[in-house]
This record gives C-alpha cells, structure tokens and sequence, in this order.
C-alpha cells in the first residue's frame, strides 16, 4: 500500500510543474505499471491529466502490456499529439508498438499526421532494425560553411525558443548538397568571432573539427562501439553520397546496449526477452518449455551414456556417489567461459580473427584450475573411499572434462557468431550437453578400465 502512495505522490509531484521536473520518465512510467496493476481507475485519471508532450517519452518505457492500456483509454486525437511531440526516431519506435497492439489504429494515426511528420517516419521505417539509420532523429541543426556565426547562432537560438530543438550538442557544418564537412562542439563555437564565417574561422584547423560520422546503412552495434572508443554524446548520420540525414544521441545507444544485454541474459538461459517482459504466463511458458524440452532431449542423451556403464556403476558402487562432481565441476567450467565469451563478443572486446588466441586462453585457464582441482577431488576420493585408484580415476576426468569445456564454452559462441547466429541463443544447452557427455564418459570409461576386473 505505502509504494502506492509514494507513486501517487511522485505523479503528484511531477503534474505541478511537468516542464522544470527532475522526475525521470523512467520512474513516472513505474508508477503508472504499478498504478495499471492495483488501482486502473488511478491509472485512467492520471493518463489524461498527463500532459501529451510528455506521455510519449513515459509511454516508450512502458511494456506492451501498458501500453497497450494507453492506447484503449486515449482518443485517437490524443495519441496523434503524442506521437508529433516525440522525436522522429521516438514517434517512428511508438507508432511501431502501436501497430503491433493495434494496425489499424496505428494507420489512422500516421495518416493524421502532418506530411513532413510522415515522410519522416515512413524513411526511418524502411532501415531494419539493425541498421544506423533505425535508430537517427532527423532532427539536428546545420550551418552552410559559407554562414557567418552570427547568423547560426540566431537561427539556433529561435529554434530553442520555439522548442523545435533539444540535446544540442554541436553544429554540424555542410557544404554544397548537405553534405557533411565539420562537427563544432558548442565549447568551442562560443569562442568563435561571430562576425566571421564558418570557412574563415575553421581555416586552418580543420583537423579539429574532423567529422566522426556512420553512415545510414552502418551495423548498430559498430556505431556504439565508436560511442565507446571516443566517448561520444552524439554522433552524424550520412547517406552513400556524403548528405547529413540525421543524428544518433548516446541515449539512444545506452537504451540499445541495455536491450542487448538484457536479450543476451535471457538467451543463455533459454527464454525469451519479449516474452517475459511483457509478463504474460502462457507466453512466456511457451518459450521456456521450448528450451527445457530441447533440454530434456539432451538429457536423455547423457543417460544413454550412462546406461553404456551399468554394469561398471554396479559393480563398483563409489562411482555412482562421484560421478555428479565430475559433471557438475565441467557445467560450472563451461559456463564461466561462455558468459565470458559471449560478453566480450557482444562489446567488441574480441572478435573472430582472435578466434584461436581466445580458444587457447581459455583452454589454459580451465586446464590449469582442472588440474588444480583434480588433486583436490583426487585426494579426497581417496580418503572418503581408501581407494587410490579412485582417486586416480575421478582426477583424470576432471582434468579431461575441465579442458573441453574451456575449449567448447570458447568454441560454440565463435562458431555461432562466424555463422551470423546470436552467440547467447542455444550456447548454453549445446554446452550442458558436451560438459555431461564428456564427464560421464571418461569418468565411467576410466572407471571401467583401471577399476573393473
């Protein structure tokens, strides 16, 4: 009840002055979830009295399952204003979650729009979604290098005031046809001579004003791996001719990089992103038992090989005791190495040409921690059962099934990634399989050969 209150009065606070609030979107939009599960009514009355500027920004952190409830309880006329205060590349990512709850309403509100508005979506539209051009705002400003200082700066300074603009970060300076020549931080234009042109005052160090740009049909997560390398807040967009288009922000690619590695957890552990977020039961069973299915398959698989030994594990009753140990330290293995792999993939870190220094690493570290242990497990066989042979037994498989599962936890997310396969998507169960199939097998071969008369 008290985290009810503390929401109503956090919409409360933020309703008495939305333009000067230092409430997040973020946290507006928690509230209004928590609102939408306990209080609808609540959550009805606060949707109109929500000023439309700033609902879409709130309505984009919500799930679909929210927004959805947006969409039912607001006028078509409402949901029109909402989309044309957005940004472009904002207004194109909510009118595509509107149409996935709802086509045709998402038709009727693109018609309504004003003709730029929709020329501008419609472009941004047709980039797939991994593409640099998805994820621009064609919202930016531009100064012809033939334009005195003085005249950017007023041109700049009335769109502000007509709130056409925001996250000015730097002029972009074009030449003839648009197209892209320099990039001037804001810092560094206020001590221009804003009676000069931009082509006098850039003579001579254009160097320093050298453009970092992408260009439109550019991988994202390139683009956000140069926002890493040189610690950008934003970045220009081009065409295959050299014309500024448009502007990615760093918000933008920080929204990006949570969404890859939220979609990267879930994928190791076998369920789906989309599904779990949007907090329906039987989807998200659905996608869980697809996995655990395909697990059980895999499962089977490495009772078949213990079935091979039956009669080894009946006649010698310690292995049945040892044999988790062995399986369970590989999985463990495998494991570290494949998060760690897949991590370092998906940041850039590593890439395929590094394929086999990254397989070689791996596979020391996991050889040396398998030796490591395979004393320990060894020595403690041997005391738990007085038998040395045993000992001898459950060491070798530890040091056999620690060093492929170094080398597959490396192996499998190098393949995936060279077959343009998502590493994190079916890694996890691949592995399981190897780490129990391995360990199972030369623990109980071992068994047979030095134990079993």
């Amino acid at each position: 009840m008290s985290d009810i209150i503390h929401d109503k009065e956090l919409i409360e606070e933020f309703l008495k002055d939305p333009e000067h609030s230092t409430i997040s979107h973020a946290d507006l939009a928690k509230a209004l979830k928590n609102l939408a599960n306990n209080e609808p009514e609540v959550f009805e009355e606060y949707l109109e009295k929500i000023p439309n500027e700033y609902l879409g920004d709130i309505a984009l952190e919500l799930p679909e399952k929210y927004l959805k409830k947006i969409i039912t309880n607001l006028e078509d006329d409402d949901l029109v204003e909402i989309v044309e205060e957005l940004d472009s590349d904002d207004a194109t990512d909510l009118l595509q979650d509107i149409e996935e709850i709802d086509e045709k309403k998402a038709e009727t509100i693109l018609s309504s729009l004003d003709e730029e508005d929709q020329q501008e979506i419609k472009k941004l539209r047709k980039y797939d979604e991994d593409q640099a051009g998805a994820h621009m705002q064609t919202e930016l400003f531009e100064a012809n290098i033939e334009e005195t200082v003085k005249e950017a700066i007023a041109r700049l300074k009335k769109l502000k005031e007509e709130d056409e603009l925001d996250n000015v970060h730097q002029i972009f300076i074009t030449g003839t046809f648009k197209k892209l020549m320099f990039t001037i931080p804001l810092e560094e234009l206020i001590l221009f001579d804003f009676s000069k042109t931009f082509k006098e005052q850039i003579k001579g160090r254009e160097d320093d004003f050298r453009p970092i740009f992408v260009r439109d049909t550019d991988n994202i997560e390139e683009v956000a791996q140069l926002f890493k390398e040189h610690d950008l807040s934003v970045i220009a967009v081009v065409n295959d001719q050299n014309e500024l288009i448009g502007r990615i922000t760093s918000d933008d690619i920080y929204d990006i990089l949570e969404e890859s590695a939220t979609e990267q957890i879930y994928n190791l552990a076998g369920v789906d992103d989309e599904a779990e977020e949007d907090e329906d039961i039987i989807q998200a069973g659905k996608t869980r038992a697809t996995w655990l299915f395909i697990n059980l398959i895999t499962a089977i698989l490495a009772s078949f090989v213990i079935q091979m030994f039956d009669a080894t594990i009946s006649s010698y009753v310690a292995l049945a005791v040892l044999m988790p140990i062995v399986a369970s330290m590989g999985g463990n293995a495998g494991t570290q190495t494949l998060t760690v792999t897949v991590r370092r993939l998906a940041l850039g870190d590593i890439d395929l040409s590094q394929a086999k220094e990254t397989i070689k690493k791996e596979v020391l570290l996991s050889l040396g921690n398998g030796l490591v242990f395979a004393l320990v497990i060894g020595i403690i066989a041997f005391i738990w059962f007085g038998d040395s042979k045993l000992g001898f037994v459950i060491a070798a498989s530890m040091v056999i099934n620690l060093f492929f599962a170094g080398f597959f936890g490396a192996f499998i997310p190098l393949v995936l990634k060279r077959l343009n396969i998502d590493p994190a998507v079916g890694s996890t169960v691949i592995l399981t399989t190897v780490t129990d199939v391995v360990g199972f097998f030369s623990f109980l071969g071992l068994a047979k050969i030095f134990l079993v008369k």
